[in-house]
This record gives C-alpha cells, structure tokens and sequence, in this order.
C-alpha cells in the first residue's frame, strides 16, 4: 500500500508538471514562431534576445514545477523538519538530481525524491529540444547562422513536427 501510495503521488505531482511543461513550451514555440515572422534572426542581436526570452521563460517553468513539487512535500509531510524553505530547497535538489544528502526524505515517502529527479530530467530534456528547434528554425528562416555565414540551402527535416501555418 505504501509504494502504491507514493507511486501515485508522485504521477499525480509529476502530471501536473508536465501540464505546466506542455503550457510553457507551446507558448515558447508559438512566440518564437511569431517573433521570427515579424522580426527575423537576421542580426545576431535579435537572435540573442529572442534566446535569451526562450531560455528565461523556460527557466521560470521550471522554477513554477520545482514549486509544485515543494508544495507535493509540504502536503505529504516528506520533509522531516523545517518548514516551507526546507520543502522548496529538498525540491531544487531532487528536481535537478543535485543530491547533497544534506535532507533526507521520512521513510514512507523515500520514493517521491528519485521521482522529482526523474520528473526534472525528462523535463529539462523537453526544454532543451525546444531551446535547439527555436534555435534551428530562426537560423534557417534567415539562410545565415548566428555569426552570419550562409547555410545551405537544404533545412534538414523537421524532428518536431511544428506548424508553421
């Protein structure tokens, strides 16, 4: 009963990140895609700002799921002591498979910590592919690379398939 317990507890905190996920990164696509449309990575500056606009956005996302998962502590009771700073802080660290050690979970709930971890990797996964496709589709709309070299003229075959309609 209690890995069962836990097992669902963590899908159930790991789904709601995954739906803020699936938020964040639609709405990082279709800005890029806009922002590309309206405004080319003709010039190194635009590309670095629309980046910089992706990479933040990301990072508050993932700062959003870190959050939910401190909240998944606080309300299991999985930190022994402490209080909300605690929660927050043992979800950095399980989110982001740091792993000081430092916090160690009550032992009911010993398994939501690899499950963050698992959580934050699959997540800063997605995040990297979208960072690469933003990346890729702005280079290739203007036949320049960031340092202004020509590409060729062949944009390799979409991996994600993103409309651009």
């Amino acid at each position: 009963m209690n890995l069962a317990r836990q097992l669902l507890f963590g899908a159930g905190v790991s789904a709601m990140n995954i739906a803020i996920h699936a938020f964040a990164m639609t709405a990082v696509i279709q800005v890029a895609r806009e922002t590309s449309r309206r405004r080319p990575a003709d010039t190194s500056a635009n590309l670095v700002l629309l980046m910089m606009v992706t990479v933040l956005v990301i990072t508050l996302a993932h700062c959003c799921e870190v959050a939910v998962w401190s909240v998944g502590y606080w309300v299991a009771g999985v930190v022994p002591k402490g209080g909300g700073a605690s929660n927050l802080y043992f979800a950095f660290v399980n989110y982001t498979t740091l792993g000081y050690g430092d916090i160690v979970p009550v032992e009911r709930w010993q398994l939501l910590g690899p499950m963050a971890a698992m959580n934050g990797v699959l997540l800063f996964g997605w995040s990297t592919a979208v960072i690469f496709e933003v990346l890729r589709r702005s280079v290739a709309r203007t036949g320049n690379d960031a340092a202004g070299l020509p590409t060729s003229d062949a944009v390799p075959p979409r991996i994600n398939p993103i409309s651009d309609d």
